[in-house]
């Protein structure tokens, strides 16, 4: 391997990791391994800290190619809480309102995911990394400032309902989606299409194009995965 001239490296992010955080500690590593102050890195996608899953990590070289990796096709499994919103439509923060929920049955589930398929608009999170002026959206609400976002337009492939419990209100689903999708925000407009709200208890990218979690390494497994490459100009012990 040679990581100056540009490896793609595929992790499986841990939960209540930022990406960038993700990012760091990989490229501490690798350039610890190869005897430099630091080896250019970056990212093609971010997820929230509080997701899981694929984070392609570029290095030297092949960080030219991080647009190209970005627009791919990506794959996400989600649970949904239904009848509640929170700030943030995840569990970084606490619950703000309550909806009902009596009327909600598997049928009309079914029904409402069926409006998200192909082109939608959609109005990313106030507690994102969208810029406004140059500022990250989320410090930007942090700091009690508004954050007028305005709608985009996205493509949804999929998107189907992998578990439904009446009882505790909690969906699961599964969505293939092009780039750009708040899974978030997706969770949101689900809720209010329902007639009810809605926010996320878990996500996890499982794919983006053919690179899928599975296939991926995990950051404590990462030491172990580097330590058994050849990689060009350093001997291995």
């Amino acid at each position: 391997m040679n990581f100056n001239e540009g490896e793609i490296i595929c992790i499986d992010k841990p939960y209540r990791m930022s990406s960038f955080g993700a990012l760091a500690h990989i490229r501490f590593l690798i350039s610890n391994k190869l005897g430099v102050k630091r080896v250019k890195t970056g990212h093609a996608g971010t997820l929230d800290p509080l997701a899981t899953g694929v984070l392609i990590l570029c290095t030297g070289k092949a960080t030219k190619r991080i647009d190209e990796l970005q627009a791919h096709t990506k794959e996400y499994t989600a649970t949904l809480q239904l009848g509640a919103t929170t700030p943030s439509f995840d569990k970084e923060h606490t619950v703000d309102h309550t909806y009902p929920t009596a009327h909600i049955t598997e049928e009309l589930i079914r029904e409402t995911l069926q409006k998200f398929i192909g082109e939608i608009q959609q109005v990313p999170p106030a507690y994102s990394a969208c810029k406004i002026n140059g500022h990250r959206a989320y410090k930007l609400m942090r700091k009690g400032h508004d954050v007028p976002l305005k709608a985009k337009t996205l493509r949804v492939d999929e998107i189907e309902m992998t578990s439904f419990d009446q009882k505790t209100m909690q969906l699961s689903i599964r969505v293939v989606c092009g780039k750009g999708t708040y899974i978030r925000a997706l969770a949101r407009d689900i809720g209010t299409a329902l007639g009810s709200g809605a926010f996320l208890t878990a996500l996890r990218r499982t794919r983006v194009g053919n690179i899928r979690v599975e296939n991926c390494i995990t950051l404590d497994d990462f030491p172990a995965w580097l330590d058994q490459q050849e990689i060009e100009g350093v001997e291995n012990k």
